[in-house]
């Protein structure tokens, strides 16, 4: 698996995260998630959810390694998103 895959999904999950914390408005969260989707889509399929990634799981479109590893970076990006947040707030 290529690293730039998780690193985009890494930093796509901290991007939406980040927006929802900060803000909670949902144009601002629609537009970073189409702004997620529009800067990593062609990189990593932009999934920024777990949820996502079992979904494709599911299809067939992602390997069970893959999921794995996803699910897991996803999680990585959501914590830092919120100990980034926290120290900002």
């Amino acid at each position: 698996m290529d690293v730039l895959v998780l690193i985009a999904e890494f930093f796509g999950t901290f991007l939406l995260l980040i927006a929802i914390f900060s803000t909670g408005n949902a144009l601002i969260i629609g537009l970073t998630l189409a702004l997620d989707i529009w800067l990593l889509g062609n990189v990593s399929g932009s999934h920024v959810n777990p949820a996502v990634t079992l979904a494709m799981l599911v299809k067939g479109s992602t390997s069970p390694m893959e999921f794995v590893m996803y699910t897991l970076v996803q999680l990585a990006g959501a914590v830092s998103a919120w100990y980034a947040y926290s120290a900002l707030v």
